[in-house]
C-alpha cells in the first residue's frame, strides 16, 4: 500500500505540487502517492475528512483555505501559530498537526539556493497579508538588522509590527522614502498575479542586492524588471521558494530532506 498525500485548494490545476512530491517520492524511494484535490468553496473540512477516512496521511494548503487550515488544525507548530495560517497538515491517529513552511522555504531558496545570507541585512517586505504574514517570523529568525514592512493599510501594518516586535527590528511604512537602503526587497503583494506593480519608489532599488517576488510567471514579473532596471544586482522569483517550502513538507511528513536544486532546474526549464 502506498501511503497518500495530496494538496487541496481551488482552483487546483496549476498546482506543481503532485509534479514536485512524485519526483522527491521517486529521489528517496518512498513509497507514497500524491494528488490534487479541488474543494468546494464551502467544503474545505469536508473535503480533508473525507481524506483523513480514506487513509490520507498529510495535505499541502493553497489559497484559499490556508485560514481554514489554521482553524481545523488540533495541534500547531510555532511558525503556524505566529503566522495565523496552515500550509501542511499531518495526520497522525487522531491529531491534526498544522504547520507553515513557507517562510523556510523562502530563507532556505534565499540562503541555500541564491548564496545571501539574511543575518545582518536591511530587508523590505511589500504587502502585510497571508503571503506577508507567513514568513515574517523565518526571517526574523535569521537575525536582519532590520524588516521593514510596506504596506498601503497603516493598521494592518502595524498590527503585524506589534505581533512581530518581541522576535526582532521590525518596523512599518506607509509612505517609502525614494533613497531609503535595502538588501533585500520581497515582494509578498499579489500584484504580480495581476502583471501589476507594487507601488516603490525607483529609487529603493538602487543599492540592493537581491529583488525576489514570491510569485512567478513564464517571463519575469514587472515587478523583477522594474528592479533591475533600477540597479538591483541579482534578481529571483518564487520557483525556489514553492520547491523549498515542498521539501519542508516532505520532510515533517516522511523525515527525509529529499534533494531542491534538480527539481527546481526542472521547474524553470518547464516554466
Amino acid at each position: 500500500m502506498l501511503d497518500s498525500y495530496a494538496v487541496i485548494g481551488n482552483p487546483i490545476s496549476h498546482s506543481k505540487s503532485p509534479l514536485i512530491h512524485k519526483t522527491f517520492a521517486q529521489q528517496t524511494n518512498q513509497a507514497m502517492q500524491y494528488a490534487a484535490l479541488l474543494a468546494p468553496l464551502d467544503g474545505f473540512q469536508a473535503t480533508v475528512e473525507s481524506f483523513r477516512q480514506q487513509g490520507g496521511k498529510g495535505m499541502n494548503v493553497t489559497v484559499p483555505f490556508k485560514l481554514e487550515a489554521y482553524r481545523l488544525a488540533t495541534r500547531l507548530t510555532e511558525r503556524a501559530t505566529i503566522a495565523q495560517a496552515v500550509n501542511t497538515l499531518k495526520f497522525e491517529y487522531d491529531e491534526i498537526l498544522g504547520d507553515n513552511t513557507d517562510g523556510a522555504g523562502l530563507v532556505r531558496d534565499i540562503e541555500n539556493n541564491l548564496g545571501i545570507p539574511i543575518a545582518e541585512k536591511r530587508i523590505l517586505l511589500l504587502g502585510a497579508g497571508g503571503a506577508a504574514r507567513g514568513v515574517i517570523l523565518p526571517l526574523l529568525q535569521q537575525k536582519p538588522s532590520l524588516l521593514a514592512i510596506a504596506n498601503r493599510t497603516r493598521g494592518t501594518a502595524e498590527a503585524l509590527q506589534d505581533q512581530f516586535s518581541a522576535y526582532g527590528n521590525i518596523v512599518m511604512h506607509i509612505f517609502m522614502p525614494s533613497n531609503a537602503h535595502f538588501d533585500i526587497i520581497i515582494n509578498a503583494t499579489s500584484a504580480s498575479l495581476h502583471d501589476a506593480l507594487p507601488e516603490i519608489p525607483a529609487g529603493v532599488f538602487a543599492q540592493a542586492t537581491l529583488a525576489y517576488d514570491m510569485m512567478y510567471r513564464q517571463e519575469s514579473t514587472r515587478f523583477l524588471k522594474f528592479a533591475q532596471q533600477n540597479g538591483t544586482r541579482q534578481i529571483a522569483d518564487g520557483i525556489g521558494m514553492l520547491v523549498e517550502q515542498a521539501a519542508e513538507s516532505f520532510f515533517l511528513w516522511r523525515g527525509i530532506r529529499p534533494q531542491t536544486k534538480p527539481v527546481i532546474a526542472m521547474l524553470k526549464s518547464q516554466i
